[in-house]
Parts: structure tokens; sequence; C-alpha cells
């Protein structure tokens, strides 16, 4: 089954993606409560009058027929939900385009896409990452890994071993020298679900590049925060307080990891066998 452009699998593929995108909202919103991800159904979370399936289509009912608020109390529904559903279906057609119709894209990349949009809003929002999605994606990536032509279980069983040895190890090495948590263990599982998608070779680039982009953007955020201390601070507090006291520290920061390995893993799927990304990380 061939297509080019604007095609028949052009159009299935973003459709799923909005469909997906919209049950990866419900993912974000039950799974880190406990709550079931079938019932009840979706419902205003302030009037909790349930939605109508026609205001309940990806994106279209957000952007046309509710116009961002809700048909019933008309507070606001907030943008992140059809930028959730579109992130979904952008994936889904980056995975498309790059690796062709077939299993491996229904059976394998568009769920590891959906776990990954997940992974990033559910520890924005609350610093952690499920079980049922690190350890459920562990299980689904060991089982599914006969389905990548670039992965044998082998493959993904070593790569998941060497995700999870190395973070368990730099976690325990950084409580040793400083009797702090540094790694916690969502991202450790998580870690170790990439490496059964990504095998070996995947996992050691997304920890590099997620150890490169993570440093990069602390650095800049505890920066701007003293920028910011400094700007709207006296040189001195009302309590006798010097600002430089409260200033954010670079080495206390506290930033979820969990998004910076999605994006390090995205890159590395999407780009990983280029032949420019290999000559940078020869790894």
């Amino acid at each position: 089954m061939s297509d080019t452009g604007f095609g028949l699998q052009f159009w299935i593929t973003l459709i799923f993606g909005l469909i997906f995108g919209s049950f990866a909202n419900v993912l974000i919103a039950r799974l880190p409560h406990g709550k079931s991800i079938v019932r009840p159904a979706s419902a205003c979370p302030n009037c909790l009058e349930k939605i109508r399936w026609y205001d309940n289509l990806p994106v279209l009912s957000w952007l046309f027929i509710l116009r961002g608020r809700c048909r019933s109390c008309r507070s606001p529904i907030a943008v992140r939900y059809p930028m959730v559903e579109l992130l979904t279906a952008i994936l889904f057609l980056a995975c498309w385009s790059r690796y062709g119709w077939g299993w491996a894209l229904w059976l394998r990349d568009w769920p590891l896409m959906v776990a990954l949009v997940c992974v990033v809003f559910i520890d924005l929002d609350l610093r952690i990452i499920p079980d049922e999605i690190s350890l459920g994606g562990l299980i689904y990536g060991l089982l599914t890994s006969f389905l990548d032509p670039r992965l044998d279980f082998v493959g993904a069983f070593l790569g998941a071993s060497v995700g999870f040895g190395l973070f368990y190890g730099f976690a325990w090495i950084y409580w040793f020298l400083t009797k702090r948590s540094g790694l916690g263990g969502g991202d450790i599982k998580l870690l170790a679900m990439l490496g059964a998608f990504l095998g070996f070779r995947g996992v050691l680039t997304t920890i590099l590049l997620s150890s490169v982009l993570g440093s990069l953007i602390g650095v800049l955020s505890v920066l701007l925060g003293r920028w910011l201390l400094k700007k709207n601070e006296p040189n001195r507090l009302q309590d006798g307080t010097h600002p430089s006291q409260t200033e954010p520290s670079i080495m206390k920061a506290a930033i979820p990891y969990g998004p910076f390995l999605v994006i390090g893993a995205i890159f590395y799927h999407l780009l990983g066998d280029s032949a420019w990304l290999q000559s940078m990380i020869p790894i």
C-alpha cells in the first residue's frame, strides 16, 4: 500500500493521531490519580456537565464549536487539550513519514509516541511518571521488539538493562555523595522503557542528548531566576536577609527530567540512523 503527499495514509495517520491525542488527554488527567480511564465519561471539571460527543472532536470542537469554553458554564477550557491532540498527531505523522506504513508503525511507534506525550505533561504537572506507563511500556517494548527491523528481543533487553543500570548507578552515586536524591525512580524506569524501544545505542544517545539539554535549560532557568530576583528585590530585604541568600542554586534546582528524556528519545527515534547524527555521536 503506497502513498504519496496528502493521500489516504496521510489522512488516516492524521485522524488516528488526533483520536489518540484525545485519549492521551484522558490518561494525563486520570492515570496519576488512580482513576478509571473508561468511566465516567468526560465532563467539565468546573460544572461537571458531561461533554457531548460532538463537543469532544479533537482540536475542531475546541476551535470552532466551543471556542475554548464549556458549553454549559462557559468556563475556559485549557488550550493544553488541543495542544496535546495536535502534538500527538504531528508525532504520528513524523513516524509514518520516517518509517512508512506497517505493523511496526501501528503497534510499536504510535503507542510509544502516546506514552511519551503522556510522560511529558504528567511529569510537568506532578513531577511523577506513573508505573503504568514506564513499567507497562517496558514490558510492551520487549514483547513487540520483533516488529522492529532494527532491533530484536536481545537488543531490546540489553537497551532496557543498560538504561536502568546506568541511571540507577548515577542515582546511587549522587545520593552517596550528597545524601540527596538527584534522580527519581520514575526517570530510571522510564529510561528502561526507552531502552526496550530504542536499544543499546538509542538509550545511550538519549542520555547524552537529554543531559546536555537538561543542563542548558537548568542553568538558564537559574540564571533567569537570579536576574529577576535582583531586579525586583532591594539590596537588603525588610527582615535583614540579603538577596544573595535567597538566590536559586544551580545544584539544587528542581526540574523534571522526564521531558528531556522524551525529547532525546524522540530525536533519536526519528533521526538516530542519520549519518550526521552518527558522526556527531559515535556510540
